[in-house]
């Protein structure tokens, strides 16, 4: 089945030429080109992956990126021509899976598409359980929804996979290395801060009291686990 993309830029070459390169690819693509006609689209359709600007009129890609996280997981890549760090890790704060920066290479965007559709397919040879309880959660991981005390958290693409390796490995210490390279892949460009932000999110969501975890821990020196106290 072809993949749905949304790529959403003010640029219009920029969107011709990613639009029909993806076309090429087999994949259906709708575009925007401003952050209300965007959040238009990603209400009324179900995409595979969108691809985001930044720097968008009516509404900033940040703003757009934040609404559709109230409602969907879909996987979100940041296109942005600024290089500095600290966009890059708002991005990420916002609910973003990962950032592109301007001017780009578009194998490079595809090959960052792939990569995140491809560990968001069903392993089938997978043979851990698919549904994993521990303490009051619950992790459907072949619906990607997790559960507390029976309501839904709702968590973007990366943080459910952090929470899944974690559980699925109950008491294993992960690097924030290992974490990257296990969850973004070794051909990441992004640092172990990446990892350090969407900890902090997945705990602002899935605990009471984040600054004293119950279910994701740090093993201070180390890295990250889960164990539920």
């Amino acid at each position: 089945m072809s993949k749905k993309v949304l790529v959403v830029d003010d640029e219009k070459l920029i969107v011709k030429g990613i639009k029909f390169s993806l076309e090429q690819d087999g994949m259906e693509v709708d575009v925007a080109y401003d952050g209300e006609e965007a959040l238009e689209y990603a209400a009324n359709n179900e995409y595979d992956i969108i691809l985001l600007d930044i720097m968008l009129p009516k509404l900033s890609g940040m703003e757009v990126c934040q609404q559709i996280r109230e409602y969907s997981n879909v996987p979100i890549i940041m296109l942005t021509a600024k290089g500095d760090d600290m966009d890059k890790i708002l991005g990420l704060e916002y609910g973003a899976d990962d950032y592109i920066t301007k001017p780009f290479n578009i194998l490079e965007v595809k090959a960052r598409m792939k990569a995140i559709l491809r560990r968001l397919e069903p392993k089938k040879e997978e043979s851990k359980a698919r549904i994993i309880e521990s303490g009051d959660m619950q992790v459907d991981c072949e619906s990607r929804r997790v559960y507390i005390q029976g309501k839904e958290i709702r968590l973007t693409a990366k943080e459910f996979e952090v929470l899944e390796l974690l559980i699925q490995n109950p008491n294993k210490v992960y690097s924030r290395e290992s974490l990257l390279n296990l969850v973004w892949g070794a051909d990441y460009p992004g640092d172990v801060r990446t990892v350090d932000v969407h900890i902090r999110r997945l705990r602002e969501k899935v605990e009471k009291n984040p600054g004293e975890p119950r279910y994701v821990h740090t093993k201070w020196g180390i890295g990250y686990y889960f164990c539920v106290e």
